[in-house]
């Protein structure tokens, strides 16, 4: 990882499937990213339940957890970009920022409109039509690297 760039961090918004943020705290300890959680979740947090979701590479990434949005927002200290299947803007069409802060809503309710309001820029991952989403790990992962490719922060 450079030594002074920035942080970009994923943030996700209500979890609710385990294996899911396992997959993305271990995208995040690859790729040098921070990773914030917003309560509630949909499955307890412990080191057992760490274990049994194969999150491993928990130890391996900065993660913060807050007790909620209101928690999260006053604690933002970058651009929040909202993914989203209603996005105003094609994730090639979008531009990144090296402290963007990724965010993605829960698997089975994306996130509340006061949610989606507050996001400063709103991108959504093309597909054909008849789809209705992607998977949020690989959605996740797929915004991660187009963000690392344009900010150069892919790691060394």
């Amino acid at each position: 990882m450079r030594a002074n760039r920035a942080v970009m961090r994923i943030a996700l918004h209500e979890p609710d499937i385990a294996g899911n943020v396992g997959t993305i705290l271990r995208l995040a300890a690859c790729m040098g990213a921070g990773v914030d959680l917003i309560e509630p979740m949909g499955f307890p947090w412990s080191d057992r339940a760490l274990a049994r979701a194969g999150m491993d590479y928990a130890g391996a990434v900065e993660v913060t957890r807050h007790a909620d949005w209101a928690a999260f927002v006053a604690q933002a200290g970058g651009r929040i970009v909202l993914a989203t299947t209603s996005g105003a803007i094609s994730l090639p069409e979008a531009h990144f920022r090296a402290d963007d802060i990724l965010l993605f809503g829960s698997e089975g309710a994306g996130v509340p409109q006061a949610v989606h309001d507050r996001a400063d820029l709103r991108v959504r991952v093309p597909m054909r039509p008849g789809f209705r989403s992607l998977n949020i790990a690989v959605s996740a992962a797929i915004l991660l690297g187009e963000a690392l490719r344009q900010t150069g922060g892919w790691p060394d």
